[in-house]
C-alpha cells in the first residue's frame, strides 16, 4: 500500500481513537456534547472558518473547566485538519508548539499526543524511518501512562507505513495490534484482523488469504464492518483471475487513491505495460500533491519572513523568539530537501512492476540507434559510390573501379550479415534445444575457419588453430550452430586484435569440449564480463555491429547444452572467450 497517499487514513483513525475517549469520559457533559458536535460537523465538512471558531469555543470550553487532556486533544485535531487542507507547515508550527507547552507545563502524561501529531507529519513528508520512531515513542508512552486502549491504532499507523515495503513487518505489528487489542479494545479485534489479510495477498500466500476473506465474510454478516473492507473485495476479485473487474472496483470505490492498488494487480497479473502505466499515473499524481506542499510551505515561509521583517523594526526586544522562529524555518527546509531527495531516489529505485516494460523500451531504443548509424553508414557508402559509377562524365581507371566494387560488395555484406544476425537471434530466441544431427570433426572446423578468417586479420597478427584433441576427434551435434559460435568469437577477436596473435584453442576436460579464442587485442573489464552477452552492447561504440553478436553466441551455445564466457582469469593482454560444450 502506498505510504504517502495513505496518511490520510491514519489520521482519521488517530482522530476517531481521541474522539472515542472523549465521548466516554465526557458523555454526561452537555454543553461539551454539544461544542464536539459542532466541531465534528465542521471538521468533516472540511470547512475552515466554522471549523476553527468551533473548535476554539470547545478548546476554551475546556480550558475553562481545567480540564487539559481533552483540551490538547482538540489542538490535536486542528493539526489534523491542517494537513488535510495540505497546511503542511502550519500543522509543523503547531504541533511544535504544542508540545513545548506540554514540556513547560509538566503534562509528561499527555506528551504521547504531540509525538503523534510529529510521527503523521513526519509520514506525509516521506521520512518513513523518523514517522515509524515517533509513533513507537508514542506506544512507550500510552503504555507507560496506561492509555493502552488507544495503542492499536497507533501500531496501524506503522502497518500503514510498512505494508507496501514489508509485509512480513506489517504482520509483527498487526499482530502486537491484536495482542493489545484482544485485552483492552477488542471492538478493534475484526478490523486489525481483516487488516491482516491484505499483508497475506502482497506475500502470495493465497491460503491464508482465503482463509482472511471467509473470515472477514463471516464478520460482515455478523454486522462487522472494516476499514479494509473495500480493499479486501478487489484483491478477491484479483484472486479469481478477475483483473479487470478488480481494477474496475478500485477505479469506482476509491478514486485516485486506488492507483496503488491497481498498480499491484496488474503486476500480480503480469500485465507490466498497464502496471508501468499505473505506476506512472499514481507518481504523477504524489508529484503533484508535492508541488502543493512545497507552494503551500513556501508560501508559509514567506509570510513569516515578512513577520519576522516587521517585528524587528517594531521591538528588537523579539530577537530570541525571532531566532527561534528562523531554527524552525530552517528545520522545515531541511525536511522540503529531504523530500525532493526521497522523490528522486525513489524514482529511480524503479518497482519490479515495470522494470521489464523499461527494459523492452531500452532494448527498442538501442536497437533504432544502433540500426540508425551501423545500416546507414554503410547505405550511405553504396549510395554515393553508386552515384560516382552512374557519373558519365567521370573517367576511372580500371584498378579504380575495382576499388569502388570491392568497397560497394564489403558494405553490401555488412549489411547483410547484421539482418542476418538479427534474424538469426530472433530464430533461436523461441527455438528449443538444439537436436544432434551429425559427427562433427572438431578440428578440421576449427582449421576450415582459421583459414577463411586469416585474410580478414590485421597486419603482423598471427592467426594460429592450437588444438590438444586427437586427430580424428568428433562430437555429435550441430555444425552449422558450432561454425556460427567460433565464427563470431574469431570475428570480435579479429576486430579487436591490432598486434600480436589470436589463437584458436580446443580441449576436453571432464567429459566436455572446451573451444577457446584468445588474442592480444584491448582486452574487456572483468566487471563487464556478463554485460557484453546482453543484446546492443557495444564497449566501443566506433566498432561496427550491432552488439548482437555475443547475445546470439551465448543463445546458440546454451542451446547446444553449453555456455560461452568471457574469462576473467586470463592474464592478457586481451580476451580470452570459451565455450564449454
Amino acid at each position: 500500500m502506498n505510504k504517502t497517499r495513505r496518511w490520510l487514513l491514519a489520521i482519521a483513525l488517530t482522530l476517531g481513537a481521541l474522539l472515542s475517549i472523549e465521548a466516554r469520559d465526557c458523555k454526561d457533559d452537555e454543553t461539551y456534547n454539544v461544542l464536539r458536535d459542532s466541531m465534528r460537523h465542521a471538521f468533516n465538512d472540511g470547512d475552515s472558518a466554522r471549523f476553527f471558531n468551533s473548535v476554539k469555543l470547545l478548546e476554551d470550553y475546556l480550558l475553562s473547566q481545567d480540564d487539559l487532556h481533552h483540551y490538547y486533544t482538540q489542538r490535536c485535531n486542528e493539526i489534523v485538519f491542517m494537513m488535510n487542507r495540505q497546511k503542511i507547515f502550519e500543522a509543523y508550527k503547531a504541533a511544535q508548539l504544542m508540545s513545548k507547552e506540554l514540556r513547560e507545563r509538566g503534562l509528561d502524561k499527555e506528551m504521547y499526543m504531540a509525538r503523534n501529531m510529529m510521527g503523521h507529519i513526519y509520514r506525509y513528508c516521506g521520512n518513513y524511518d523518523a514517522a515509524k520512531k515517533a509513533f513507537l515513542e508514542v506506544i512507550e508512552l500510552m503504555e507507560k501512562h496506561g492509555y493502552y486502549e488507544s495503542i492499536p491504532p497507533i501500531y496501524m499507523n506503522i502497518v500503514n507505513i510498512e505494508m507496501g515495503d514489508d509485509a512480513e513487518e506489517a504482520i509483527v505489528m498487526l499482530n502486537k495490534a491484536l495482542e493489545v487489542a484482544k485485552k483492552y479494545a477488542p471492538e478493534r479485534v475484526f478490523d486489525i484482523e481483516t487488516r491482516r489479510i491484505l499483508s497475506y495477498y502482497n506475500l502470495g500466500d493465497t491460503v491464508k488469504f482465503m482463509e482472511g476473506y471467509k473470515y472477514y465474510k463471516d464478520g460482515v454478516a455478523k454486522g462487522l464492518s472494516s476499514v479494509s473492507g473495500k480493499s479486501i473485495e478487489i484483491y478477491y476479485q484479483a484472486f479469481l483471475g478477475h483483473t479487470d473487474k478488480a481494477v474496475q472496483m478500485a477505479r469506482e470505490e476509491l478514486g485516485e487513491y486506488g492507483d496503488d492498488i491497481i498498480t499491484n494487480l496488474y503486476k500480480n497479473a503480469g500485465r507490466w505495460k498497464e502496471a508501468y502505466e499505473s505506476q506512472r499515473k499514481e507518481m504523477a499524481f504524489n508529484d503533484s500533491i508535492n508541488n502543493v506542499i512545497l507552494s503551500n510551505s513556501m508560501k508559509g515561509i514567506e509570510d513569516e519572513i515578512r513577520i519576522f521583517e516587521a517585528e524587528r523594526e517594531a521591538a528588537r526586544e523579539k530577537t530570541i523568539g525571532m531566532a527561534i522562529t528562523i531554527f524552525l524555518l530552517l528545520l522545515l527546509i531541511t525536511a522540503l530537501s529531504y523530500i525532493v531527495y526521497s522523490r528522486r531516489r525513489h524514482m529511480q529505485q524503479l518497482k519490479v512492476a515495470y522494470e521489464h516494460a523499461l527494459e523492452s523500451d531500452r532494448m527498442k531504443t538501442a536497437f533504432i540507434r544502433n540500426i540508425n548509424h551501423e545500416v546507414r553508414t554503410p547505405l550511405n557508402i553504396i549510395s554515393g559510390f553508386a552515384q560516382v559509377i552512374s557519373d558519365p562524365n567521370i573517367n576511372m581507371s580500371l584498378e579504380e573501379r575495382q576499388n569502388i566494387s570491392q568497397m560497394v560488395l564489403k558494405n553490401t555484406d555488412l549489411i547483410t550479415s547484421q539482418f542476418d544476425e538479427m534474424i538469426e537471434l530472433s530464430l533461436n530466441e523461441n527455438a528449443g534445444e538444439e537436436v544432434n544431427t551429425e559427427d562433427i570433426d572438431i578440428n578440421t572446423m576449427l582449421t576450415d575457419i582459421a583459414g577463411e578468417h586469416k585474410s580478414h586479420t590485421n597486419k603482423g597478427v598471427d592467426l594460429q588453430v592450437q588444438s590438444q584433441l586427437p586427430e580424428g576427434f568428433t562430437k555429435l551435434g550441430n555444425k552449422k550452430m558450432l561454425y556460427r559460435m567460433v565464427t563470431i568469437l574469431l570475428d570480435n577477436a579479429i576486430k579487436n586484435t591490432t598486434e600480436g596473435h589470436i589463437y584458436v584453442k580446443a580441449e576436453t576436460k571432464e567429459s566436455r569440449l572446451t573451444i577457446a579464442v584468445e588474442d592480444t587485442g584491448c582486452g574487456i573489464a572483468p566487471e563487464e564480463a556478463d554485460r557484453i552477452f546482453e543484446r546492443f552492447v557495444k564497449l566501443n561504440n566506433f566498432k561496427e555491429g550491432l552488439g548482437l553478436g555475443l547475445t546470439l553466441c551465448r543463445m546458440l551455445a546454451q542451446r547446444m547444452g553449453g555456455d560461452v564466457i568471457l574469462d576473467t582469469s586470463y592474464a592478457g593482454p586481451g580476451a580470452r572467450f570459451v565455450i564449454n560444450l
